[in-house]
């Protein structure tokens, strides 16, 4: 079948060719699916969208009227899609629930090891042959109490390496993992998580019941000097709340791989532009705050998974109708 790639980067291209193999027709663009963009799936018959396109009813809509009839998005996530508007025009509609948890896992825990260890700071003095040590104390992992939001596939290999480094780990899930006793994951509820842990790490999809799920009555209860990380979505924290415990010092630290308000931002070259999201920039400003741009799935072993379900979800349609991965019935 014939289909329009929106949002494809060049790191995407190889793996996406490799598995698809001559099988469909892929037309590649880097521009983002929106409702201006809508046009030029034109003579397709799917769309392959990523976090950031606006899949939102008015562009479904839209790509209906085309003839659009399958939507294979590239992520796990599927908050940036109208489902309902989709199975009510009858558009089947397909993820990657799992192409590499360790993926996102592993940078969860780089990015606690950077900021916690000043790793960034410690190259920046380095290169000013400034070899002082004495803004560069972090604090042990071992014996620290870990609490994790969300123990899918994500959260659950996030809390087996965090079990590697000693630590006590809670869990806060509708699902308990099954294997949770295995690694000492003990279930509690969201406050006491939060009241507990010395590390949070967010792991949980954003949906209807997680959207600031994290708001200021959860700030005030975590303890004092808590590092907060979140590789999930941006949605999940409320960003001015964030800013607010940042600020007044009740925060030891941020890891954030995702914002709230990222679409239009990231993945994006803005080095000529004058940035006037002012609570991204003021979040930059901290200097107990590391940021990277939504990269926690970046690596070789995730960009193959990814790739080559994303095509397996257009064969299944193509052969069968249906996908194993359809979102819904």
């Amino acid at each position: 079948m014939k289909v329009l790639c929106y949002s494809l980067k060049p790191f995407e291209r190889p793996e996406m060719m490799r598995a698809n193999n001559n099988q469909h027709e892929l037309i590649f663009t880097e521009q983002s699916l929106s409702l201006t963009t809508a046009a030029l799936a034109k003579g397709c018959k799917a769309v392959c969208i990523f976090t950031n396109d606006d899949a939102s009813g008015q562009v479904l809509e839209a790509l209906h009227e085309l003839g659009i009839v399958y939507i294979a998005t590239r992520s796990a996530g599927y908050n940036h899609i109208a489902l309902s508007v989709a199975k009510k025009l009858q558009m089947r509609v397909a993820n990657v629930p799992s192409y590499s948890p360790n993926a996102v896992a592993e940078h969860a825990v780089a990015l606690l090891m950077a900021l916690n260890r000043r790793l960034v700071e410690s190259q920046l003095l380095m290169q000013m042959q400034d070899f002082r040590l004495d803004a560069l104390v972090g604090f042990n992992i071992h014996g620290k109490t870990v609490g994790v939001i969300g123990t899918g596939q994500i959260g659950f290999a996030f809390a087996k390496i965090m079990h590697g480094f000693g630590t006590r780990l809670l869990g806060f899930d509708p699902q308990p993992h099954p294997q949770a006793s295995s690694i000492g994951l003990a279930y509690v509820s969201l406050e006491e998580l939060l009241r507990q842990s010395d590390i949070i790490s967010i792991h949980c999809p954003l949906n209807e019941h997680t959207q600031y799920m994290i708001d200021e009555a959860q700030f005030a209860i975590m303890k004092q000097g808590a590092y907060l990380i979140n590789t999930a979505r941006g949605g999940i924290i409320r960003t001015s709340a964030l800013i607010k415990h940042l600020a007044s010092g009740k925060l030891g630290g941020a890891c954030l791989d995702v914002y709230e308000r990222e679409h239009g931002l990231f993945f994006h070259d803005h080095r000529h532009a004058i940035l006037q999201d002012e609570a991204f920039i003021r979040l930059r400003s901290f200097p107990n705050v590391l940021i990277t741009g939504h990269q926690a799935f970046l690596t070789v072993e995730a960009l193959r998974n990814i790739a080559q379900t994303t095509i397996d979800n257009l064969n299944a349609w193509e052969q069968q109708g249906r996908s194993l991965n359809d979102l819904y019935d």
